[in-house]
């Protein structure tokens, strides 16, 4: 019995030896790995850069207020286009008690100061009448008569201004705020009942609305360091908007560029501006977040290659070329524009070489 078990022992041992050997035959058989090719191809090479930034009107005009007081009512509402002139809002005066107080005693002293000429003129036309006294010395007191009625009337007038915003018979009433350009209401940033500031050398005043021309829209973003350099005023931009992801990408041309850099997130970048082509049947809104794409280099129907078959040694760059049957030799090539995929062959290759795909 002890035989037999020894017997089958050496043949399972044997079975397994067998069968390793030919597994291990069978795996030095597996066939070499087969590589494909391809050819170089003509193409266009456009190398670019992206400015990140918001599209906006030119120009955005704060509309203030002459005078302080309530707002009392609102005529416009955002959205809605205007023309210069329009009125945007009443406001109702709130007058300065110390200014009213000054301006009424004011008054009073002139209006004295008119009835004591009144009564002297009177007094020296008589004398004038009977030849007492020369026409020089009457003249004189008519003059002094109209310049005192002439201090009344803007006594009165400054009186009137404090309490209702308006001079008599100017026909111009401060209270009432109008728009001062063409264009559309961005926003009220006033409220009906709040209280607002006048305008004046020592106070910017509240902003009633805010009005813009929307027909005239630039961008406005940020370009970093490295590529700056590389703009001038003039260059074609396409600017891609995010909320618009529909429409083609809308033409502009580089205006402006900052001459002085700003830290962002511990980058330098430089601010840039571009007029933006209007397009019809395009309504942008302003603060539409968007991305431009300025164009540095361009080369048309050149040979290129994919940069992933590249091999890169030091300065030198190199393909392998196909010689036969899955025989490849390397060969330099020099290279010129690259747009981060393909890249421009300037020598080394023919558009009928195959290269190998690494």
């Amino acid at each position: 019995m002890k035989k037999v078990f020894l017997i089958l022992l050496s043949l399972v041992i044997g079975v397994l030896f067998v069968g390793t050997v030919v597994f291990l035959y069978q795996k030095s058989q597996e066939p070499p790995v087969r590589f494909t090719s391809t050819t170089p191809f003509v193409t266009d090479i456009i190398n670019k850069t992206v400015a990140t930034g918001q599209v906006i009107p030119r120009r955005e005009i704060n509309i203030k207020s002459q005078v302080s007081g309530v707002v009392d009512v609102l005529y416009v509402e955002p959205g809605q286009s205007v023309n210069k002139g329009d009125l945007l809002a009443r406001i109702e005066l709130i007058p300065d008690m110390e200014r009213l107080s000054q301006a009424e005693t004011q008054l009073e002293t002139a209006r004295i100061n008119f009835r004591d000429a009144q009564r002297e003129l009177t007094r020296q036309k008589k004398l004038f009448e009977d030849g007492l006294i020369s026409e020089f010395t009457y003249e004189r007191l008519k003059v002094d008569f109209e310049l005192k009625q002439e201090a009344v009337a803007g006594a009165e007038n400054a009186v009137a201004l404090i309490r209702e915003g308006a001079t008599r018979g100017s026909g111009m009433v401060s209270n009432m705020v109008k728009a001062t350009a063409e264009g559309m209401v961005l926003d009220v940033p006033a409220k009906e009942g709040s209280f607002v500031i006048e305008t004046n050398t020592f106070n910017e005043g509240t902003t009633i609305a805010i009005i813009a021309n929307m027909n005239d829209m630039i961008f406005e973003g940020k370009i970093d360091e490295s590529e700056v350099g590389k703009l001038q005023e003039g260059m074609d931009l396409l600017v891609n908007i995010g909320a618009l992801d529909s429409i083609e990408p809308l033409n502009a041309t580089l205006e402006y560029i900052a001459p002085k850099g700003i830290d962002d997130q511990g980058t330098k970048k430089f601010e840039i501006r571009a007029s933006v082509e209007s397009r019809e049947g395009v309504f942008l809104r302003a603060g539409y977040s968007a991305n431009a794409d300025i164009v540095l280099a361009r080369r048309q129907e050149v040979l290129a290659v994919n940069e992933g078959d590249l091999i890169i040694e030091g300065p030198a760059i190199y393909v392998e070329v196909e010689t036969g049957e899955q025989r490849y030799e390397k060969r330099r090539i020099e290279t010129g524009l690259s747009d981060g995929i393909n890249i421009e062959v300037l020598s080394g290759l023919k558009s009928s070489d195959r290269i190998k795909q690494l």
